[in-house]
């Protein structure tokens, strides 16, 4: 059977299942949440994920700076370690890079990596250096803290489901560069594109220079977390089969920018699909019962059985299909 044909979720717990009983040392929990727990001996739980990003599967080169890949790669493993409601600690970075990669380019992206440590408070502990034959493979792990992680299978019928902040800006970014066809310089006065430049840049951001979301005052709530890095309809899927629990979603509450919502039908998209399935928002959604505070948005709740279903504003409830991004699916959107 191809890797094409088992589909990413399928792939996992297949993997998973290959090593369920092999628990050894202080490995509390392993494949299955955002980042693995590890105990340790004066207490506490170490947290430790990877990320890479492939060229021609999760960047082009002709669409982002050295800098921005640099900043990115950092982001979205720390949103791992957020997701864990923990902190970062220290970043090592495996880099697979053709011979001809010119060393300003290097420069460029530890540019981007550097700022990225300073605003999550890590440090680069090391790492490895490849030659590559063909396309550019950048990976980071970052390994940190948490005091009481908080898993995927923690999540109980009658619990609220939140998010915390906007989706579907960075999938809409994402288009507005493939219509501009180059990199974007974000300090520019104005860039010439589909829309005025003041609509564009914050969804351009959004997905150039993502900002991981720090988990606030309502971590004390949360039940069950997981980033939303490949769309919320996948994502939420993932924290349900592992809590072994349903969903009903809120159409009407879904977070949306302003921006988002005045760009999407220029660009012949659906503000609503680009929330659900879009994917790399790198927000937190949770699942939290009794008063929840600080920055979090309620979109609906956690049900019994496995069902994962949509209120929509005439009051059916439709099934909500987990069309995110899915690895080894030969289209984006395929479960």
């Amino acid at each position: 059977m191809r890797l094409s044909a088992l589909g990413e979720l399928a792939l996992v717990e297949r993997i998973r299942g290959r090593f369920r009983d092999l628990r050894r040392g202080r490995l509390l929990r392993g494949i299955g949440d955002d980042a693995a727990v590890i105990g340790l001996p004066q207490g506490g739980k170490l947290l430790a994920t990877t990320d890479l990003m492939a060229e021609g599967v999760h960047f082009d080169l002709k669409l982002e700076t050295p800098y921005q890949l640099g900043f990115k790669l950092v982001s979205l493993n720390v949103s791992d370690i957020y997701a864990m409601g923990g902190s970062p600690l220290q970043v090592l970075l495996a880099l697979a890079l053709p011979p001809e990669t010119d060393t300003g380019f290097l420069d460029m992206f530890m540019d981007g990596v550097r700022n990225a440590l300073d605003l999550y408070g890590a440090s680069l502990a090391g790492g490895d250096l490849s030659g590559s034959t063909d396309a550019m493979t950048l990976t980071a792990t970052v390994i940190g803290q948490a005091a009481k992680p908080v898993l995927r299978s923690g999540a109980r019928a009658g619990d609220w489901l939140y998010v915390t902040g906007p989706l579907g800006d960075s999938a809409c970014g994402l288009e507005l560069l493939k219509k501009i066809g180059r990199p974007v310089d974000l300090h520019a006065k104005s860039v010439r594109g589909p829309l005025p430049w003041k609509t564009m840049k914050p969804l351009i951001e959004r997905h150039v220079l993502p900002v991981a979301r720090r988990p606030g005052a309502w971590l004390k709530s949360a039940r069950a977390m997981i980033d939303i890095s490949d769309g919320l309809a996948l994502d939420l899927k993932r924290l349900c089969i592992e809590s072994g629990v349903g969903a009903l979603v809120d159409m009407e509450s879904l977070p949306v920018s302003a921006a988002m919502r005045k760009a999407a039908p220029v660009l012949g998209l659906d503000p609503l699909e680009l929330a659900l399935s879009g994917g790399e928002d790198y927000e937190l959604l949770f699942a939290g019962r009794g008063t929840v505070r600080g920055r979090a948005i309620r979109i609906g709740e956690i049900v019994k059985g496995k069902e994962i279903r949509m209120n929509c504003p005439d009051g059916k409830k439709m099934p909500l299909e987990p069309k995110g991004y899915m690895h080894f699916n030969l289209n984006k959107g395929g479960g």
